[in-house]
């Protein structure tokens, strides 16, 4: 029987999204859209100088109410007091400099400040701005005071600015802001006690010191599991092949091949209560690798390939009772028949089922849609959603498994 599920862990939460005149304004767009995914009501409100950076169309279109913009134009005539009553939480995504410092003053100069000053519900400050901003004293002062009342700060990173710089002030990742969101508004704690494994990105099987056979995997998918289970109170080992930023307090090994991924598995996996093999391990390898560059003047290489060994299929054979072992299935066609084989043969638990041919589905993407199949029968779909969201369906699924 297949059924839908809902994975909403913000199911309800009214969020007030504040959006500034940075050039960052436009990474916001994926913040809401992975805060409506995850069930929030979101409200956009957007300053006049972020009008001049993006679009209120898109606000509105993607989130749970219009775009508010003004104290002045609103049917409600105290918007502010309305919003930041009735907020369960408030994040500012990009923070200005000008934003942070009328909050540490409070200074109410539009509808966002009055709106930050009016409530007492969390509030989260994104900082995005120049190297030579963020790097100011007053700037930095002002953070420190906020930070002493209690805003939680999502801390630029380092990267490409505007302008062409390189350098610290690069808006956090949505991923990064959203998990901040989570830890504040989530139930936390479903997990605590557990041990749980995951596994990241796809292997590097070298042909030489230069070329290596591989395949599409961002590892997006399995960092957003781990961060998942982080906030759900677990211990989290993180095996990848991927650099992506993970929270702080979860252990990471980093591997390039399936060799190098199945020895540092092997160490882990007897210990953890959950393994979720979430990464796309090459099933061949060169049986050879050069030692040097193979030039294109050498002629066409012949490359014989043989079997990687097949992780999933040795944690199924010594898979203790008591843990739950959950493999992935990127397929591009027959997806229910080719899951519940490999559910048989590898004796795990879960078979997380997804068709990468699909617009928007697996590797590459920010969203994902996925068939979960278990030893029981169970089947349960998720459609199109972020991988947040997606996460949090593979770990319910888990719970339950667990709890039984």
């Amino acid at each position: 029987m297949t059924a839908p599920i809902q994975a909403s862990p913000l199911a309800g939460r009214r969020i007030v999204l504040g959006v500034t005149g940075g050039i960052a304004a436009y990474k916001s767009i994926e913040v809401l859209r992975r805060l409506v995914d995850l069930g929030a009501h979101v409200v956009p409100v957007l300053t006049e100088a972020a009008l001049n950076m993006v679009g209120p169309t898109t606000f509105t279109a993607l989130a749970s109410e219009r775009v508010k913009t003004s104290l002045w134009t609103d049917t409600d005539p105290i918007p502010h007091t309305t919003l930041g009553q009735t907020a369960d939480l408030i994040v500012v995504c990009p923070a200005t400099a000008r934003i942070i410092a009328d909050y540490r003053m409070g200074r109410s100069a539009d509808l966002l400040s009055a709106t930050l000053i009016a409530t007492v519900a969390p509030v989260v400050l994104c900082p995005a701005m120049h190297t030579e901003m963020w790097e100011h004293p007053a700037v930095q002062e002002n953070l420190a005071v906020l930070a002493g009342r209690g805003v939680s700060i999502v801390p630029p990173e380092e990267g490409r600015l505007a302008g062409g710089d390189i350098g610290k002030g690069r808006l956090a990742a949505p991923e990064a802001v959203v998990a901040t969101v989570l830890d504040l508004l989530s139930a936390p704690g479903s997990l605590a006690g557990t041990r749980v494994l995951v596994t990241a990105g796809g292997t590097r099987e070298p042909i030489d010191p230069v070329r290596f056979i591989g395949n599409r995997s961002s590892g997006k998918q399995g960092y957003a599991i781990a961060r998942e289970a982080h906030r759900r109170g677990a211990s989290v080992t993180l095996v990848s092949t991927v650099d992506l930023p993970a929270p702080s307090g979860i252990e990471v090994i980093a591997v390039a091949t399936a060799a190098e991924m199945e020895a540092a598995v092997s160490r882990v996996a007897p210990r953890v209560d959950v393994v979720v093999m979430a990464a796309a391990v090459a099933d061949f390898r060169p049986v050879a690798v050069a030692d040097q560059k193979i030039k294109k003047g050498d002629g066409v290489p012949k490359i014989v390939l043989e079997p990687t060994v097949d992780i999933l299929a040795g944690l199924g054979k010594v898979k203790p009772a008591s843990q739950v072992l959950i493999g992935f299935a990127a397929e591009t066609e027959e997806l229910s028949r080719n899951a519940t084989a490999k559910l048989q043969r590898k004796n795990a638990d879960f078979i997380v089922a997804n068709d990468v041919s699909a617009p928007g589905v697996g590797f590459g993407h920010e969203t994902n849609a996925v068939t979960i199949h278990g030893a029981d029968g169970s089947v349960l779909q998720v459609d199109l959603q972020s991988k947040d969201a997606i996460a949090c369906a593979v770990l319910d699924a888990a719970e339950r498994r667990l709890q039984r």
